[in-house]
């Protein structure tokens, strides 16, 4: 069972995965003429907006504190520690180039979230596998995405534990 996770470990986290993500990056910062610089003060504006006309819904702090919430956890800490630790104060330079880069896939992801989900009674709901099926129209790439996460999801739940 060890040498199986190692093998997907090394298929997984490796160097074409670092090119895809900076590459996608770039993609959607250049595709939306980088709105992480344009919009960044319109973000502010938005984040400190008290709308008390809105019935339904959340406020743009409890979105932004939501948002937050799901990218930031203990592995991005240690993380920074660890690559400071073992790449010197170099290395915060290259994460702040990724993390910008980044901005962009994350604004692209918001989007489609936005635009892709669907009221099932009460609730939204939305979300990757939402976008693949509607976005691409591809009912089996979302399916198997769906898949894939759940049993990632629990094969790590048991690895450490």
């Amino acid at each position: 069972m060890d040498e199986i996770i190692t093998f997907l470990n090394s298929c997984v986290w490796s160097w074409p995965l670092v090119g895809l993500c900076l590459l996608g990056g770039l993609y959607f910062s250049f595709g939306t003429r980088f709105v992480q610089i344009r919009h960044f003060g319109e973000m502010v504006r938005l984040l400190f907006k008290n709308d008390k006309t809105k019935k339904e819904g959340i406020s743009s702090f409890q979105a932004f504190a939501l948002a937050l919430s799901g990218r930031v956890g203990t592995g991005n800490i240690v993380g920074v520690a660890m690559a400071i630790g073992f790449g010197g104060p170099g290395a915060i330079v290259w994460m702040w180039i990724i993390a910008f880069f980044g901005a962009g896939t994350a604004y692209a992801e918001a989007c489609l979230a936005q635009i892709y989900k669907q009221r099932h009674g009460n609730q939204l709901r939305g979300g990757p596998a939402y976008y693949i099926e509607k976005g691409l129209n591809c009912r089996w790439l979302a399916i198997l995405f769906a898949t894939l996460r759940v049993l990632f999801l629990v094969g790590y739940s048991l690895l450490i534990s």
